[in-house]
C-alpha cells in the first residue's frame, strides 16, 4: 500500500491511496467466500458454484464493492498514520480504478483539526471578583424557607385577594362571544403571582373577595400553543368562592428545629451564611474562568471547519432529545409546539457551538504546548467529582474510582485536560 497527501482548501485533505493488485485479489476471494451461499446459477448446487462462473454470469463487478470493504479500510487507516493527520470527519471516497488484476486506487477527502494560532494566552489581565454575603442575603433564605413552610388559611368574606394569596375560583373563558375548549373551570385553586394564567389574567383578581364576580379581559399570547387561539382577545367570566392567605411561621428556635437539623436559629444562620460563601465562591471562580477563557479564545486564531460545529450542534440536538423523552415527549411533537422545523432550531445553537469548539481547540493546544501532564491523582479527583454528581455515595464512590471503565477513565482525562488549561491561564494572569 501506498499513498499521497494533497492539501486543499478549508482545512481539507485529499489522501490518494494505491493498493496493490494481489492485495486486492485477496479481498476478492474473501468477498466471493463470504458471499458464496447466495450465488445461484443454472446447473450448480447453490452455494457450490465455482468463482469463475459466478463472475461470468454475474459480472466481474459483482464482488467490487465487498473487496473494497474488505482492504479499504485497513490501508485509510494506514495512510491516516503514515501523514500523521488528526481527522475530524468521515472520508468522502472516489474509487479511481478498480477492476481483477489492477491496482485499486481511490481517494479520501477528510477535513482535519485545524491550525490553532495561539495569541496571549499567558500575563492577561483578569479581575479578582469578589462577593461578600451579608445578613440581609441570609434573611431572605430564611424567608424562602417561611414561605415553604407556610401554611394556607381560609379568610372571611372581607378578606381580600393580593400577591401570594390563592383564591379559589370558577371561570368559564369566550372569544368573540363563544367559549372555547378548554377555557372553563370550577373550584380551581391559582395562586395569584405564579403567572399560571395568561398574562394580566391574575392581576385583575387583586383587590376581589369572596364571592365576588368579574369579567377578565386578557389576550393570548401570539406564541400561544393553540392557533386557534394565538393573539386572540378573549374575555373570562369568573367567579371567587373562596380566598386563602399565607400564614408564615414564626422566626425563632423553633423554626430552626423544624427546617433544619440545628437546635437554634442562630446556628441556622451561620450554616445558611457558611453555605451562601461557599456559593459565591463558586460563582467567582466561574466568572473569572470565563473571562480567561473568552480573552484567551479573542487573542486566537482558528479557521474552524464547518463540520466540527455541526457535530456540536448534532450533540446537542441529542441531548436536548434524551432530556424531552425524560420527561415523555418527542422532538417531533416539541417542534411543533416551538413553531420551528428541525433546521430552523439547529440554527440557533450554531453561535453557541462555535464558541464551544473554539474554546476546547484553544485549551486543548494550550494543554499541548505546555506540556501540562495530568496524574492519577488529578483522574481519582475528577471521578470522586463525577461519582458525586450523579448521587453517589461512600463505598459506591470508591468502586467507581477504583475500577471506573475505559469510557468514564477517557471521559475524565478529557476534561482534565480543559481544567488544568484553564487554571494554567489563572495562574499566569495578572
Amino acid at each position: 500500500m501506498s499513498s499521497k497527501l494533497e492539501k486543499l482548501e478549508n482545512n481539507l485533505v485529499k489522501l490518494e491511496i494505491t493498493i496493490e493488485a494481489e492485495k486486492f485479489e485477496e479481498g476478492m476471494s474473501k468477498a466471493f467466500f463470504r458471499n458464496a451461499k447466495h450465488f445461484a446459477v443454472p446447473g450448480f448446487r447453490k452455494g457450490k458454484v465455482p468463482r469463475d462462473i459466478v463472475e461470468k454470469h454475474y459480472g466481474e463487478g459483482i464482488l467490487y464493492e465487498d473487496a473494497f470493504n474488505i482492504v479499504a479500510q485497513d490501508a485509510y487507516e494506514a495512510a491516516i498514520e503514515e501523514h500523521k493527520l488528526d481527522i475530524v470527519s468521515s472520508p468522502e471516497i472516489d474509487i479511481t480504478q478498480i477492476g481483477k488484476g489492477k491496482e485499486l486506487i481511490f481517494t479520501a477527502v477528510v477535513t482535519v483539526r485545524p491550525e490553532v494560532k495561539l495569541g496571549k494566552y499567558k500575563g492577561i489581565k483578569l479581575e479578582k471578583k469578589e462577593y461578600k454575603v451579608t445578613a440581609k442575603d441570609v434573611d431572605a433564605e430564611i424567608k424562602a424557607m417561611a414561605e415553604k413552610n407556610a401554611r394556607m388559611v381560609n379568610g372571611d368574606e372581607n378578606s381580600v385577594i393580593e400577591n401570594g394569596s390563592t383564591a379559589v375560583i370558577d371561570f368559564e373563558g369566550f372569544v368573540n362571544g363563544k367559549a372555547f375548549d378548554g377555557g372553563k373551570g370550577e373550584n380551581y385553586s391559582l395562586e395569584i403571582g405564579s403567572n399560571t394564567f395568561i398574562p394580566g389574567f391574575e392581576d385583575q383578581l387583586i383587590g376581589l373577595k369572596m364571592n365576588e364576580e368579574t369579567e377578565v379581559n386578557v389576550t393570548f399570547p401570539e406564541n400561544y400553543f393553540s392557533a386557534d387561539l394565538a393573539g386572540k382577545p378573549a374575555v373570562f367570566k369568573v367567579k371567587i368562592h373562596e380566598v386563602k392567605m399565607k400564614e408564615l411561621p414564626e422566626i425563632d428556635d423553633e423554626f430552626a428545629k423544624d427546617v433544619s437539623e440545628f437546635d437554634t436559629l442562630k446556628e441556622l444562620k451561620e450554616d445558611i451564611k457558611k453555605k451562601l460563601t461557599e456559593e459565591n465562591e463558586k460563582k467567582a471562580k466561574y466568572e473569572m474562568e470565563e473571562a480567561a477563557i473568552k480573552e484567551v479564545c479573542e487573542n486566537t486564531e482558528i479557521d474552524i471547519p464547518k463540520v466540527m460545529i455541526d457535530h456540536e450542534v448534532e450533540d446537542y440536538m441529542k441531548e436536548l432529545e434524551s432530556r424531552l423523552a425524560y420527561q415523555g415527549m418527542d422532538m417531533k411533537t416539541y417542534l411543533s409546539l416551538m413553531g420551528k422545523d428541525v433546521e430552523d432550531f439547529k440554527s440557533q445553537y450554531v453561535e453557541r457551538a462555535t464558541t464551544n469548539v473554539k474554546t476546547k481547540l484553544v485549551l486543548e493546544e494550550i494543554f499541548k504546548v505546555e506540556n501540562i501532564e495530568i496524574t492519577d491523582k488529578d483522574i481519582e479527583e475528577k471521578l470522586r467529582d463525577f461519582a458525586k454528581n450523579y448521587g453517589a455515595t461512600g463505598a459506591n464512590v470508591d468502586e467507581l474510582v477504583k475500577n471506573p471503565t475505559d469510557q468514564l477513565k477517557n471521559f475524565a482525562s478529557e476534561e482534565l485536560k480543559y481544567d488544568l488549561a484553564v487554571k494554567f491561564i489563572i495562574d499566569n494572569a495578572k
